[in-house]
């Protein structure tokens, strides 16, 4: 089982039970126990953390207004966000950076991904590769600098890392200096000394270590090493989408006094976020993350040139372009955790990622003029069979589209008539001052 999975269960206990007394709080804590540790996290820390749950969940005063399933709940959520460390504040402003890391963590890419994250904070970015020693290196990072808009710098053939690094910032402009030095397959004495000598020509102010959330508790272990060595200032955690050994590498890194700054979420190069331990805990909870959900349609409806307010006419043509950007947030299972429902069974994401297909082919054997005027639609039945037949579908699911569309039609005019409305869904979304009217 997954640690958020495993997570939720254990919580289940408490929230399910028709009685909360101190047997309930002790068979959840035994299922906390037993999920942390089936995801590597150690087990001395499981043993510390399930004890101070047990003890606050009994021991301490309830806040006024909240109940004792409520108060337990919270007492794992902070417990369990106090043991990953606290929040990451990036410095969005002139400084270098350094990445260090082991064969196989992702450094060259989380390289790239870090470049698109300061580009996407108005930063001009450099990457440098003084990487040495591992083959096709300079094509590598090369590729991934321009696909996150970034400058390259690298001397092909140059043997000594810290000499590149020096004629890279002789040429270097950027606000932001990034240089993904090489790696080995074990922490050595050789690499160590290489390390010191880029960290020495660099300066760098921000020195993080990249590792791989698979390699679960020995990230601790890693993170120490590279923190003797060379003084770390950060870590960022590659390959959290699909390891069940997370929450063992995240939190062997707190222990070890390192903080934990970017995480990796997804193959793609937007799939990366700022580490916010309190945030990765409530979506492991299924609590959910509304603010994270907006930043992303934001980002995607910039990237698509969406318009930011309702416009005038909601029409087919606009819900297309809306169905292609929504494609671009990701697998719709990334997107239901953000909505608190992590647990929605994967045959229900499959046949809704289906369906989102089916619409994408219905709209793309449409006319421009039927995109345009969806009530054409209702008026021909030569119109549906041509459109089912150039969609590969039945005439049912072409109507079930317009009923959808239609439906969505309403709501938009709804939002913009109706202030009242709009408030109250506001209020559904967490109630938080979100402006709606500008998601569309």
């Amino acid at each position: 089982m997954d640690l958020g999975r495993g997570l939720r269960s254990a919580l289940a206990k408490i929230t399910g039970a028709a009685i909360v007394d101190e047997k309930a709080v002790k068979e959840m804590v035994k299922e906390l126990q037993r999920t942390l540790i089936s995801n590597d996290v150690n087990v001395k820390l499981v043993f510390e953390l399930s004890k101070r749950i047990e003890q606050k969940a009994l021991d301490t005063k309830m806040l006024k207004g909240i109940g004792v399933r409520e108060h337990i709940v919270k007492v794992v959520y902070d417990e369990l966000a106090g043991m990953l460390g606290e929040k990451y504040e990036p410095k969005l402003a002139r400084h270098k950076i350094l990445l260090l890391g082991l064969f196989g963590s992702g450094k060259t890419t989380a390289a790239g991904k870090l470049a698109r994250f300061y580009k996407s904070k108005g930063l001009s970015v450099l990457l440098i590769c003084a990487d040495v020693d591992r083959p096709a290196a300079y094509e590598q990072l090369e590729q991934v600098c321009e696909k996150a808009g970034a400058r390259f710098f690298g001397i092909k053939g140059e043997r000594d890392a810290a000499k590149i690094v020096r004629e890279g910032l002789k040429v270097a402009k950027e606000d932001i200096i990034i240089v993904d030095s090489a790696g080995r397959s074990a922490f050595d004495e050789q690499l160590v000394k290489q390390l010191k000598e880029i960290s020495s020509a660099l300066g760098a102010e921000e020195k993080f270590l990249v590792i791989s959330a698979d390699i679960g508790q020995v990230a601790g272990k890693q993170a120490a090493e590279f923190h003797e060595a060379v003084g770390l200032t950060g870590v960022i955690v590659t390959k959290l989408d699909g390891s069940g050994k997370g929450g063992g590498a995240l939190s062997a890194v707190a222990s070890s006094n390192a903080k934990v700054a970017f995480i990796s979420t997804g193959e793609k190069i937007e799939d990366f976020a700022i580490f916010d331990a309190q945030k990765f805990v409530g979506r492991l909870l299924g609590f959910p993350d509304i603010e994270a959900l907006l930043e992303k349609v934001k980002t995607v409806s910039e990237e698509a040139s969406l318009p930011q307010d309702i416009p005038e006419k909601f029409t087919i043509k606009v819900f297309y372009e809306q169905l292609k950007a929504a494609k671009k947030m990701g697998p719709l299972g990334g997107i239901f955790s953000m909505l608190g429902a992590a647990d929605v069974p994967q045959d229900v994401v499959r046949q809704s990622e289906k369906k989102m297909a089916q619409y994408e082919a219905i709209i793309n054997s449409m006319t421009k003029e039927e995109r345009e005027d969806a009530p054409l639609l209702r008026k021909s039945k030569n119109r549906l069979e041509r459109i089912a037949k150039g969609a590969g579908c039945k005439q049912e699911d072409v109507k079930e589209f317009l009923s959808q569309f239609e439906k969505m039609d309403g709501m938009m005019n709804q939002f913009k008539k109706n202030r009242g409305f709009r408030k109250r869904i506001e209020k559904m979304m967490g109630g938080k001052d979100i402006d709606l009217s500008k998601l569309t």
